[in-house]
């Protein structure tokens, strides 16, 4: 996780860029095991022989799996608030798949935090837009505003 930050330092990042994540490869073996956890098996992400018939050409990862490696991307590339005891995610406003990502891609997470707020509850909500890139492609594979609580 990138460094803790104080809360007034936190909230004044809204409207930039905090972070980009490394690259992290969705192969094969990866869109298997996501298989096997959702029970989607899909031909379009489980049989190479008839995905290669598709206008895609080869397997394609879910688009759930690409959205739930955004807590990955997150951990390595955005400050959290010092002092925080547990974050947890709060939902989505907006999720769109634009890309596929196909087997054997590498993609990434680039975040901007868009609003901070305190609840009544005391938690910190944070949106933050988030942009799910893959490696060598102009499109991105998700665009999404996620929206999380953090609980000092």
């Amino acid at each position: 996780m990138a460094k803790p930050i104080p809360l007034d330092d936190y909230k004044a990042l809204v409207g930039t860029e905090v972070g980009v994540s490394d690259w992290i490869l969705v192969d094969q073996a990866r869109i298997d095991a996501f298989a096997e956890v959702t029970g989607d098996h899909q031909f379009i992400h489980v049989n190479p022989e008839l995905a290669k018939q598709t206008p895609f050409g080869t397997t394609i990862a879910h688009g759930y799996l690409t959205l739930s490696l955004c807590s990955v991307f997150a951990y390595g590339a955005m400050p959290g608030i010092a002092g925080a005891r547990m974050g947890v995610n709060y939902g989505l406003n907006k999720v769109r798949f634009m890309a596929p990502v196909k087997s054997g891609s590498r993609v990434r997470g680039r975040f901007t935090l868009a609003d901070v707020t305190q609840r009544p509850d005391g938690a910190w909500q944070t949106t933050s837009s988030v942009s799910v890139e893959i490696e060598g492609e102009t499109k991105p594979a998700l665009a999404a505003e996620w929206i999380t609580l953090t609980y000092l």
